[in-house]
């Protein structure tokens, strides 16, 4: 359809402008200094992506050399550290939380299986509701995550489960759960040494705030503060970390959030929660207009 043509008072004709649809602006590129345009995630890519990050992550650490001896050592000069503060409390909450059976094997299971389930949970509700933070939040996670594993190499460290000459309970094989990748049956499969720093803290404190600060309603804020709490209880419960290993997840985390912001020049929530239309389509759709 060609342009449309109106007459005026004194006889002329004019060509009216085009019709812009006003409800969805063109988008235009962020300018230097400012927040880089989002872009919308693919489905199939961001599963492959995390499909092949995590059994990356995983061959990497458990390609680590267990150094069994240096870990142990790692381990006292921990204990001694926490000693001298006053902070060890590691062993007092193992023992306490090991004589209410219930409630120690539901750890146990809290252990092995939340840190998966709650953290691809949250990925998902990221891509569906919020496609626009998607791509800055998960590079946190990713970040997070391959810092972490020079950590394992640089500093091996036994659990206090495996500690010699202390008195803390396994609690997995204790009560005969298949709670850790790290006991029983499936020890081989997992580098035993590979404590500090804890990616059960910072993949668990990256979830909570996440949560606490996209999230609308209030009992979802609520429990995004109290589960990297609960990791924590957790984690320590069950005698697989002690406390300074979650100081180290926070450092990790903290390193993947400056990642983050280095790229994205924002934090996460700090981006639009949806995705513009691309700049193609945007350029197109005054002139599709004009032509109606």
């Amino acid at each position: 359809m060609g342009e449309a043509t109106v007459k005026t008072l004194e006889g002329r004709t004019a060509t009216p402008p085009p019709i812009v649809d006003e409800e969805r602006p063109a988008s235009t590129p962020a300018p230097s200094g400012r927040a880089r345009s989002p872009r919308r995630p693919r489905l199939w890519f961001e599963i492959l992506l995390i499909a092949v990050s995590y059994w990356t992550y995983s061959l990497i650490r458990n390609a680590v050399p267990e150094q069994k001896s240096a870990a142990l050592s790692n381990a006292d000069w921990i204990w001694d550290v926490e000693r001298s503060l006053g902070l060890a409390f590691e062993q007092s909450v193992n023992h306490a939380m090991n004589s209410v059976s219930w409630l120690i094997v539901s750890m146990n299971y809290y252990y092995a299986t939340l840190h998966f389930i709650v953290t691809i949970g949250v990925l998902v509700w990221l891509y569906r509701g919020h496609p626009g933070r998607y791509a800055a939040a998960r590079l946190v996670l990713f970040a997070t995550t391959a810092v972490a594993l020079v950590g394992y190499y640089l500093y091996p460290l036994a659990p206090p489960r495996l500690m010699n000459g202390q008195d803390f309970i396994d609690t997995v094989l204790v009560h005969h759960t298949w709670g850790s990748m790290a006991s029983g049956n499936l020890k081989n499969m997992s580098n035993q040494y590979a404590a500090m720093p804890s990616m059960h803290i910072g993949w668990s404190l990256w979830c909570g705030l996440i949560i606490f600060a996209l999230a609308s309603a209030p009992w979802a804020k609520i429990l995004g503060v109290l589960y990297p709490v609960a990791t924590l209880v957790v984690i320590v419960a069950t005698a697989n970390h002690f406390w300074l290993d979650a100081v180290g997840g926070m450092i990790c985390l903290a390193f993947g959030f400056a990642v983050s912001y280095a790229w994205c020049r924002a934090l996460p929530h700090q981006l639009p929660r949806q995705v513009d239309r691309p700049d193609r389509e945007a350029r197109l759709l005054p002139r599709i207009t004009a032509g109606r």
